[in-house]
């Protein structure tokens, strides 16, 4: 028996009007796959198809995103800002026996959790004003150059809508198909949101016990240290070697950068991996080493900026909530 997801009826009854991705050979070969590999009713998705709808505004959003166009001086400014660590000091605080339970459970840093869903969604306020089936059919279908990808991405989502019962085309997110409080992408969200207050749905979108647990099963996931040190200033020597700078690989221990040119300016242990990184800064090049939970920020999104906003943004919110939070 053919396995149905709830979706209306009103879009079984519109295949004959709109007839747009379900055009497209790309997109009758993944309906043809959807019900040969995962036994979805042809109708439905061939109507979920049909339904989504091209956004020119999110191609253009992928060909310009900020992590590669704004410098860091300009970049910080866009999320370190005095209402974010106010409203991130507010969300803390209104959820901290989930942020305790959370960090206990998971080994991960309650101030990175907060940062991460403050830079992601400004707490919950920015989750994204696109339907994820436009998003995902759209980067899937008209947007070559990460296609394989996003249409990995669609077949993620439309198991975890079949999964969690729930309506694929009332499911909203970013540009790129990321959803809820920490912006998961749908493979992330099979993989590691997690049902939190167990009442038996892993709701990432309204509920921030589950956001709060699912990001720290991520971070845990990908081998977040608790305690340890995330990102240190570098000395940088003359002449230093830049073959690895920026490249965001965990791969050279620090008595390794210290050959090439790069030295912490605190006192750390030779054999820790770090990886060398420049920021162009208020005061011009910045220079850096990314410990081990550095790179594991860089895992949710692969940006050096970004993992530097989040790491800055986390220590203003836990220096005024105080060390014994």
């Amino acid at each position: 028996m053919k396995l149905i997801l709830p979706i209306v009826v009103g879009v079984l009854l519109s295949l004959s009007v709109n007839a747009d991705y379900l055009q497209h050979p790309d997109a009758k070969a993944f309906a043809d796959r959807m019900v040969s590999e995962h036994n979805f009713d042809r109708a439905e998705i061939e109507a979920l198809l049909v339904a989504a709808t091209k956004k020119q505004s999110i191609i253009d959003a992928m060909t310009r995103p900020a992590e590669k166009v704004t410098p860091w001086k300009d970049y910080r400014k866009i999320f370190i800002q005095e209402k974010r660590i106010d409203q991130g000091v507010k969300f803390w605080l209104e959820n901290r026996d989930t942020l305790r339970r959370a960090s206990e459970e998971y080994g991960v840093a309650p101030e990175v959790i907060v940062a991460i869903i403050g830079v992601e969604t400004f707490y919950g306020r920015i989750k994204g004003s696109y339907r994820v089936i436009d998003a995902l059919a759209t980067l899937s279908f008209d947007y070559p150059k990460r296609s394989a990808f996003f249409t990995k991405q669609l077949e993620h989502f439309l198991l975890l809508a079949r999964e969690q019962n729930q309506a694929p085309l009332s499911l909203m997110g970013s540009y790129a198909g990321a959803m809820g409080y920490g912006q998961f992408i749908p493979s992330s969200y099979r993989s590691y949101a997690v049902d939190f207050d167990g009442d038996g749905f892993s709701d990432i979108w309204n509920n921030k016990t589950d956001a709060i647990g699912s990001v720290a099963n991520y971070f845990s996931k990908h081998g977040w240290q608790l305690g340890k040190i995330v990102v240190s200033q570098a000395h940088v020597a003359k002449g230093y070697d830049a073959t690895w700078l920026n490249k965001l690989k965990l791969e050279k221990t620090l008595d390794e950068l210290a050959v090439m040119g790069f030295t912490p300016t605190e006192s750390l242990p030779g054999d820790l991996k770090a990886l060398p990184i420049l920021l162009n800064g208020k005061k011009g090049e910045e220079f850096w080493l990314g410990l081990n939970n550095f790179y594991v920020i860089t895992r949710y999104n692969h940006s050096r900026l970004y993992a530097m906003a989040v790491h800055d943004l986390s220590q203003l919110i836990l220096e005024r909530v105080g060390e014994g939070a």
